[in-house]
């Protein structure tokens, strides 16, 4: 090997190489952002997707069996109450607070006050909810931790005697 062959060899050979640790290759490691967890709203797809989402949840509610009890407490019309229930689920699941902003704080017990919410109402809430979401959610993993959500929800609307959530301890 000449002179000429072996200097250049040593001269990159002193030259650290950003990418050799101790003769292995390694990715630079990424920066972390200073960003916090996507939203449920982000994540879902924003408001176009909590639109569709809450068009499916009410369209099982006027078509299931299951579901005639509910339906019965609402009005024959229902593009008011689906108007307020994109609002508020948009700002439930992490989106502008829109909700809030038109109606003040939800206080959703004390606005169900004046229906009967026991568990065949749960159950029959989260039969619509369920379906609309396994209509309009593709992501299984983010159906499920949304189904969790509503569950908590719907559970926490019970205003019968056997609701957990009022008995005194």
């Amino acid at each position: 090997m000449s002179d000429e062959a072996v200097g250049s060899n040593t001269a990159q050979q002193d030259k650290p190489d950003p990418q050799q640790n101790g003769g292995c290759r390694t990715a630079e490691a990424p920066v972390p952002e200073n960003r916090p967890e996507a939203s449920h709203f982000e994540r879902i797809g924003g408001a176009a997707s909590i639109d569709r989402l809450v068009e499916a949840f009410y369209a099982r509610m006027d078509s299931l069996p299951g579901a005639a009890a509910i339906r019965s407490m609402h009005a024959d019309d229902l593009s008011p109450m689906k108007d307020v229930l994109k609002r508020y689920l948009g700002e439930w699941l992490g989106g502008p607070p829109l909700y809030s902003q038109e109606r003040g704080h939800p206080r959703l017990r004390m606005r169900h006050l004046h229906f009967k919410i026991g568990e065949a109402e749960r159950d029959a809430w989260l039969l619509c909810m369920q379906g609309a979401l396994q209509a309009e959610v593709a992501d299984r993993p983010l159906r499920d931790e949304l189904f969790e959500k509503f569950a908590k929800l719907a559970d926490w609307m019970r205003n019968d005697p056997n609701n957990p959530h009022d008995r005194r301890r």
